[in-house]
This record gives structure tokens, sequence and C-alpha cells, in this order.
């Protein structure tokens, strides 16, 4: 979902846009550029990262008992335990990377872009817990899961008729992604219960934005979304996870590009 720094971006980008259009009487900047076989440059972006859940029907109706509690919520007296509600919550990162860019053909590029991407996503439980009483506790507990990703986009990008200092373009294509900071194989390292996600994922790609032509280099700007194809959730039958049939990963992106 959008947010209101967003639309603030997209709002100054058409602003930026107008302006150029207007100059479009002046000579064009570096009229040869797009000549090259390839030419190569560098990104810096800020991103959204979140997670997609599906859950399991019915989880709420699910009971955890003590000895299903001593590791998931070991700070808290109970007899018993349900999940009421499970989402997650977005938070913002940033991404660096190299640019190579390999020319089709008039309109089509191929680029590879490899990046190295920063941020940390949160899952957030809401847990009714019972002691003693059939008046349950409601209690709020968040789960951070912090991520540095090493990712190998492939794009093949559609470049619309150069108009004068702006060539608009859409792009599509996948990416392999590595998580660093995944914990996947680590163990638990204190007696609180942590969600586990694997390393690997495969994203689809997709995007859209504007190149625009200075008397020195070309300057772009892009906003993108990926999609994980796969299942990154590691279950282990916690009160954390046991509601949760599948969760992917889903990134939002702006970059900045310089080529």
């Amino acid at each position: 979902m959008f947010r209101t720094s967003q639309f603030f971006i997209l709002f100054l980008l058409l602003c930026f846009t107008g302006k150029v259009f207007s100059q479009s009487k002046q000579v064009p900047n570096k009229p040869d550029y797009d000549i090259a076989p390839y030419h190569f440059g560098f990104l810096l972006g800020i991103n959204e990262m979140l997670f997609t859940l599906k859950t399991t029907p019915g989880y709420q109706n699910k009971f955890y008992y003590t000895n299903d509690l001593e590791h998931s919520m070991p700070d808290q007296n109970s007899d018993s335990a349900n999940l009421f509600n499970v989402e997650a919550a977005p938070t913002i990162g940033f991404v660096i990377g190299i640019i190579g860019n390999l020319r089709l053909g008039e309109y089509f590029d191929l680029r590879f872009t490899p990046s190295l991407t920063f941020g940390e996503r949160n899952l957030d439980y809401t847990i009714k817990n019972y002691y003693r009483s059939s008046t349950p506790e409601m209690l709020n507990v968040s789960k951070n899961i912090q991520s540095t990703f090493v990712e190998f986009p492939l794009w093949v990008r559609f470049k619309a008729k150069r108009i004068h200092n702006v060539r608009p373009y859409i792009l599509a294509g996948g990416k392999y992604s590595l998580d660093l900071a995944s914990n996947s194989k680590k163990k638990t390292e204190n007696a609180d219960a942590n969600v586990f996600i694997n390393r690997k994922d495969i994203y689809a790609l997709g995007g859209v934005g504007f190149d625009f032509y200075t008397a020195y280099f070309k300057f772009g700007t892009e906003i993108s979304m990926s999609y994980g194809l796969f299942d990154i959730l590691r279950g282990d039958n916690t009160i954390y996870t046991g509601a949760i049939d599948r969760m992917s990963s889903k990134i939002f992106q702006i970059s900045f590009t310089f080529e």
C-alpha cells in the first residue's frame, strides 16, 4: 500500500517530468547515449519490506497448553493460550547496487542489477492467555525479523520513444535472493521462541520508471515490486507459526539510478 511519502515522491517526479518537457525546444543532452551496445552504472534506493500471510483455517480455535508455552512464552504465567490474530507489519530499508545494461534493440534492454538490500519485518501477534481464571488476558507480542539480502535481479526493459531529455520505460524479470541475516539454521540463543525463515527465495519482478538525460550522465528513477514465489516460513508448531499456512515475501522499492 502506498504511503503519503511515496505519493509525495511521485508528485515530485511528475513535476520534474513536466519541467523537462517544457524545455523540449532546447538541444537534447547526450543524443547518442542509447546507441551504445552496453553501459554501466549504480543505483541507490529505499524499500518497504513485508510478508504476505495465508493463515490456517480455524487457527483461533487451537489451544496451546503449559508444556507447549514454556518455550513460546517463558515470561508469562499460563495454563493455556490461543492465538487471536497475527499481522505482518512493514518497515523501511535501503538498497545499493550496480547496473549492467545490454542493448537488445532500439526499444529493449537486458539489465543485470546485483544489489545489497537491508531491511526488517515484524510479525505482530495478539494472544489470549488463560491463567487461573476464565477471563483471558490479551497479550501483544511482536517478532522482529531482520534481513540482509544479496540479490541478483535480471530485467527485460521496454523503453518508449525518447521525448527530448526524458524516456519512460517498463520492466519485468526475476531475481534470486540470498538472505545473509536469515536465522533459519541458527539455534535459539535465549529462552524465548523465534520465528525462523529460509535463506533462499526467488522473486517475480515488475516496475516502471523514467530516464532523464543530463549533460554529463543519465539519471533515472523507478518504482518496482518484488513478489516472492516460495513459502519461506520454517514452521516449528509453536503458537507463533502454527497459525500460518504460508508466508511469502514482498518488497516495494523506489530506486534512483546513475548511468
